[in-house]
């Protein structure tokens, strides 16, 4: 009982130092998303072309993360987010000097997107079984919230500091912000690497044997299969808000409406992280998960159906300050339910398997949004609120199927 005691007093500092630098991370990572997305978007005026950006920002390393999250059970953690953090820099380097030489071309951004997106595959599993190795179970779901909290800075601060930078300046900017936030994230993991042991085991076993060990822990219960089973079906509908949510909205405002209504919207998840991060879940989570995602679904409908800047920052906030309570549950199931020495490699898989909806989502939203709407006349506006509606009744239907699922159920007990 006492070594449990002063573990929790001194690893939540830690904890909550390398959270900080993760924040202002994911804070630097959104104005560059954003910038580069009306990048594109101002060049073609083509949701499938902004929908490739985000695909190639996201692809190399879903497809990396099992061997990553391997690395993260048989090296340093902390080293390896501090490699991860720091060469993932090297794509938004080569961009910003691509765009100083001249006008930056299509395929420089994507190239550019995809370098620095291999590098950050070594950044998640490590810092989520860093999380693990910090604290105790009675402190996941509070470390969650501030976790979600975080991830969401990239849509709450992130918008409408990128507006008002675009509006004064430039994107170079934007780019030359996001590299000096990658320094603060090294330095906040290099600090807590000095503070707690190297997780690394003295012998390693084969690459491949640590490979199948953590597909075995993922696939040890029935009730984790089907949880990232629904997970991927949950990205899918979720990326598909992601993506056209900007078009959509550019179709009838500009790109400091864009800013105000993503930065409002997002606010939903700030408020409900704060909540979570200051008191937590502490029963009920499967009734938290499905809840919170249908509440999540009825928000990213309702969005799609109206162009009027104060309704659909009312029902973008309704979607973001849902979806807390969901991320909170399912982390809190997945965690309890994995060895400790077994969780960066098992999160690995989970990552991967659950998040190929986010690749089926970025592959055919944008094409889907443009065919629908010149199939409909009313152009890449007219399509995106269609495909945008259509995904949130659809992760409402998920949703419910899934409060039913009595294997989900077991896993909270």
């Amino acid at each position: 009982m006492d070594m449990t005691m002063t573990k929790t007093k001194n690893n939540y500092g830690r904890f909550l130092l390398l959270w900080a630098g993760e924040f202002v991370s994911s804070i630097g990572g959104g104005l560059t998303s954003f910038g580069l997305g009306l990048y594109i978007y101002n060049l073609t005026g083509s949701a499938t072309h902004m929908s490739l950006l985000t695909l190639l920002g996201f692809l190399p390393g879903l497809l990396l993360k099992v061997p990553a999250g391997v690395l993260a059970d048989r090296y340093d953690r902390r080293l390896l987010m501090m490699i991860g953090d720091g060469l993932s820099g090297l794509g938004v380097l080569f961009i910003l000097i691509c765009m100083l030489q001249g006008n930056c071309a299509l395929w420089q951004v994507y190239l550019g997107t995809t370098i620095s997106s291999v590098f950050s595959a070594l950044l998640e599993p490590a810092y989520t079984a860093t999380i693990t190795d910090l604290l105790t179970k009675e402190q996941y779901s509070k470390a969650n919230g501030l976790v979600s909290m975080a991830g969401s800075s990239r849509y709450i601060f992130s918008p409408i500091i990128a507006g008002f930078l675009l509006a004064v300046s430039g994107i170079k900017l934007i780019l030359v912000i996001d590299i000096c936030t990658f320094f603060l994230t090294v330095i906040a993991a290099a600090i807590v690497r000095r503070g707690i042991k190297n997780n690394a085991p003295v012998e390693k076993e084969p690459f491949f044997k640590s490979m199948k060990e953590g597909w075995a822990a993922v696939t040890a219960k029935k009730g984790l299969v089907v949880l990232v089973i629904a997970s991927s079906l949950i990205c899918l509908f979720m990326g598909v808000f992601q993506v056209l949510g900007e078009p959509f909205v550019m179709s009838f405002s500009d790109s400091k409406t864009l800013g105000i209504v993503e930065t409002s919207a997002a606010s939903g998840m700030l408020v409900t992280s704060i909540l979570l991060g200051i008191k937590g879940i502490r029963k009920n989570f499967v009734t938290a998960l499905w809840a919170g995602l249908a509440v999540s679904g009825i928000g990213m409908a309702m969005f799609g159906v109206f162009e009027n800047p104060v309704i659909i920052c009312a029902f973008g906030f309704l979607f973001f300050a849902a979806l807390p309570f969901a991320n909170n549950s399912l982390d809190y199931l997945v965690r309890t339910n994995i060895p400790d020495e077994l969780q960066g490699r098992a999160w690995g898989f989970l990552g991967f398997i659950s998040q190929l909806g986010y690749v089926a989502a970025y592959s055919l939203c944008g094409v889907t949004a443009d065919t629908v709407g010149k199939a409909t006349g009313g152009g890449v506006g007219m399509g995106s609120s269609i495909t945008i509606f259509v995904s949130g009744i659809c992760l409402v239907i998920v949703s419910l199927i899934m409060s039913r699922i009595k294997k989900i159920r077991e896993l909270e007990n």
